[in-house]
């Protein structure tokens, strides 16, 4: 990939307590790169986009997110959670709160929008995921794909430069999970830098750059997706490949 580089990872580690969860991870991410990570339940993939915007803290190595080095000060934190997405595989949406008011709350809280601007956003970006009618219903109203892509707009409100998924589909019935990838894909083919954690192939192979299989806390392999599927160098990844393709 050319282009500027959004998020560097070099040599990160991270326990919890004894459980070395993370073992000398070395990622780069480009500007408007799609990467799919991918690899079996505990092989710590959920737990490098965490850190990534330091819903979990890294123990060593650096991550350096659009210039920003996340370390223990707390302004480099918030400037990068205010560029960087986040898609959770249960939805965090305020029940209390509309679509629309769950949609606001960032841009006005942490952008200081004003609140005729932050709703016209709202509804921009609800329009592009497909569910403006929802605007004025509360998220218990709602089906798991439609509070799924609530949460894609309102994390689309805040203009990240970087949206983060973390297996967005695994918590949804499968006749759910086709509109919120296809939701995905659109983010995707309008340029959004994204890092997706899932197993779902088929979105992988229609709009991955990269490929990133994780096993054991380690990066077992990185790949473009056509020879990631095509011809794994790693036997781990061909087990891996063939179990999960093979349902």
């Amino acid at each position: 990939m050319t282009g500027k580089v959004v998020i560097e990872l070099e040599k990160v580690n991270k326990w919890f307590g004894d459980f070395h969860v993370l073992k000398d991870i070395d990622l780069t991410i480009h500007e408007r790169e799609r990467v799919v990570i991918c690899g079996p339940s505990g092989s710590g993939k959920s737990t490098v986009i965490r850190c990534i915007n330091r819903l979990e803290e890294h123990q060593e190595g650096r991550i350096v997110v659009d210039g920003q080095e996340l370390d223990d000060d707390t302004k480099n934190v918030a400037a990068v959670r205010r560029e960087v997405g986040m898609v959770f595989q249960q939805f965090n949406l305020f029940p209390h709160l509309t679509v629309l008011e769950n949609c606001m709350l960032g841009p006005t809280r942490a952008r200081g929008m004003s609140k005729a601007e932050a709703r016209d956003r709202a509804m921009e970006y609800l329009e592009r995921v497909r569910i403006p009618e929802q605007a004025e219903k509360y998220p218990a109203q709602l089906s798991g794909g439609q509070q799924q892509r609530v949460a894609i707009a309102r994390s689309l409100c805040m203009e990240p430069k970087v949206m983060l998924f973390d297996e967005p589909t695994s918590a949804l019935d499968p006749e759910m999970i086709k509109e919120v990838l296809d939701v995905m894909i659109d983010l995707a083919q309008s340029g959004m830098t994204m890092i997706v954690v899932t197993h779902e192939m088929g979105f992988a192979r229609t709009v991955a750059d990269g490929m990133v299989f994780m096993d054991e806390g380690r990066i077992v392999e990185s790949a473009p997706p056509e020879k990631f599927f095509a011809n794994p160098e790693s036997d781990r990844t061909k087990l891996f490949l063939s179990q999960i393709l093979s349902h």
